[in-house]
């Protein structure tokens, strides 16, 4: 007497992997630019709160010192009293930190934007000045 075994095949064939590759690539094609959207606005948050802190420490300086740190002096004047005020309760900032885009942040004083004060301001995405700079002369600046 002869019997037939049937043998079971298990494992995927060729046309459901490359479905299940078709399908993950168009939810990534969706997802991506989502989440790579949120970083950038995440950055810029970031450094919007930081100048914010520089803001404070700023004000903090000049309430001490009866001025603002000079643009030669700039942020390092937070962190290390300038040689002609050497009674300062420094530091102010306990380092100063690059931007979210791996950049120094950038002081003038007085400011181009706030002639009568600073500007403290990231140079963006970009690196350079221009319109993507991220500044204490605006709250909603991008």
């Amino acid at each position: 007497m002869k019997t037939h075994r049937t043998q079971r095949r298990s494992g995927f064939t060729l046309i459901e992997l490359l479905l299940v590759l078709v399908i993950l690539a168009v939810l990534a094609a969706i997802v991506i630019p989502k989440f790579a959207g949120r970083s950038q606005q995440a950055k810029e948050t970031a450094a919007k709160t930081q100048i914010e802190s520089f803001k404070t420490a700023l004000d903090s300086f000049e309430i001490e010192a009866g001025r603002y740190p000079t643009s030669e002096e700039g942020l390092n004047a937070l962190v290390t009293a300038p040689s002609d005020l050497q009674n300062l309760h420094e530091p102010y900032m306990p380092s100063i930190p690059k931007d979210p885009w791996g950049n120094p942040y950038q002081y003038k004083q007085p400011g181009t934007h706030n002639p009568s004060g600073y500007d403290v301001y990231s140079l963006g995405t970009d690196g350079r000045e221009g319109n993507d700079d991220i500044g204490n002369w605006s709250t909603d600046t991008k």
